[in-house]
């Protein structure tokens, strides 16, 4: 035979009801309800992700992934034609970023994957240029179709900019995903 034991349970006195986030902002539960979600950022936090809430006070608390930077575009000629771009900021620094870029042709179907390594340091203050350190070193995995097109590291101004070059008379859907440390 079972046996039920009741016990009395002590209810706290009091619950959270502010949430801090890494950046000062706040989330308040509304009905005991916090949203938590999750996203990424390119903001350059060192350890790679960082809480965050809506600058109002809402119940929305977020976990973000950072020194993240994603771009998806489409090609159908082989112009240059920008993915992804990050700006390096007024303050002189060194950026080190690595990623990779699929590219996929689906009336052939043929595809392709990239990756790709580089250096970049800027000169700091109010005009400040960006200046690429050496050359990026890349891989290329590419079906026969796609064999024209081409992944590019290049400073722009103050920007590094991930472009891509495509295959004239396809229609090439390019996907890309970009981590970066900042000194």
């Amino acid at each position: 035979m079972s046996q039920i034991i009741l016990t009395q349970m002590t209810i706290p006195s009091s619950v959270a009801t502010i949430f801090r986030a890494d950046d000062a902002t706040q989330a308040v539960p509304v009905a005991n309800i916090l949203n938590v979600f999750s996203r990424q950022t390119s903001d350059d936090a060192d350890f790679g992700i960082q809480t965050t809430a809506d600058p109002n006070g809402s119940q929305n608390f977020y976990i973000e992934l950072t020194n993240r930077l994603t771009g998806t575009v489409t090609t159908t000629d082989g112009t240059l034609t920008t993915i992804a771009t990050l700006p390096m900021g007024t303050t002189a620094s060194v950026i080190y970023l690595s990623g990779n870029v699929q590219a996929f042709n689906a009336s052939t179907p043929a595809g392709g994957g990239y990756s790709f390594t580089g250096a970049f340091r800027n000169t700091g203050g109010g005009g400040s240029v960006a200046v690429e350190i050496g050359v990026e070193f890349k891989d290329q995995f590419e079906e026969l179709a796609l064999e024209p097109s081409e992944v590019f590291l290049i400073a722009s101004g103050n920007d590094i900019v991930l472009q891509v070059q495509g295959v004239v008379g396809l229609s090439v859907n390019w996907n890309s995903l970009i981590t970066y440390r900042k000194q």
